[in-house]
């Protein structure tokens, strides 16, 4: 059956989409911590059961009966090795009552995030707001992939200076003028990635934003729909670390489109 929709209910019903996957049980809003193993040498992560260690071979969890911790849906008293935890946190091997606990690991350092739905970002939330659709902001672009993989050094949304890995540049046109930003390539399905800010980053929009176009066609063709413009997610929880844009991936107009903020939040900067 072919999609019948206009651009207009399409985009409602992703943003639609987008609002019930941020706000759900173990969404963004859910994220509560994010510990460093490396700063907690003893094992013993503040308000978490359990002991974790990093090891060679992943992160090693060391249980007592009583610390009341789960694992793959069984209660776990001794020790497990876990690896990071690639799946979404609803799915997580480890939990104690309604939290659930995923392993990370970022260049090489060990990390216990802790998803609680009923966090405060959560009942707090009113929503995300965003532009209704305009069609002025979907535009013909051109993917043109490096020779090579990238790493650039950004800084990331904890403070911290972290490589991001770029495939190519995404061109395209706006009012007659051309713009580039630099992309990451999905290893699985080729799909493009982009850290972006623009003249409104700050001010009415959240300090940075997310574009995730999908894949080119064999001849680099893509459609560059700015309407789609994602909020990172540490817009939603501040324990994540999202990377910041890369150098040059600042727009010099307003994306006035897309997801912008938080309903009730002031744009970073107010």
């Amino acid at each position: 059956m072919s999609d019948e929709r206009d651009p207009t209910t399409a985009w409602r019903e992703w943003h639609e989409h987008r609002v019930a996957t941020v706000s759900a049980p173990y969404g963004p809003l859910a994220l509560t911590g994010t510990h460093w193993l490396a700063d907690y040498p003893e094992g013993r992560i503040p308000a978490v059961p359990g002991q974790w260690r990093a090891t060679a071979s992943g992160v090693a969890l060391s249980a007592a009966p009583g610390d009341g911790l789960e694992l793959d849906g069984g209660p776990l008293a001794g020790e497990a090795v876990l690896a990071a935890d690639e799946g979404p946190p609803a799915a997580s091997r480890t939990a104690s009552g309604r939290r659930r606990f995923v392993v990370i690991r970022r260049e090489g350092e060990w990390a216990v995030r802790v998803f609680d739905p009923d966090s405060p970002a959560r009942a707090a939330f009113r929503g995300v707001e965003a532009t209704p659709y305009d069609p002025s902001y979907v535009l013909p672009g051109r993917f043109r992939p490096y020779g090579e993989q990238r790493t650039v050094q950004v800084e990331n949304a904890d403070g911290r200076a972290r490589g991001l890995g770029l495939g190519g540049e995404l061109s395209f046109s706006r009012a007659g003028e051309e713009h580039t930003l630099q992309v990451a390539v999905d290893a699985d399905d080729g799909s493009l990635w982009a850290v972006f800010a623009d003249a409104t980053a700050g001010r009415s929009s959240y300090r940075f934003r997310f574009l995730r176009p999908g894949a080119p066609a064999p001849d680099g063709g893509i459609t560059v729909d700015l309407n789609r413009a994602l909020l990172p997610p540490c817009a939603f929880a501040d324990h994540f670390v999202c990377p910041f844009p890369p150098p040059g991936n600042t727009l010099p107009f307003d994306v006035a489109a897309g997801e912008r903020r938080l309903k009730g939040a002031l744009a970073a900067g107010d």
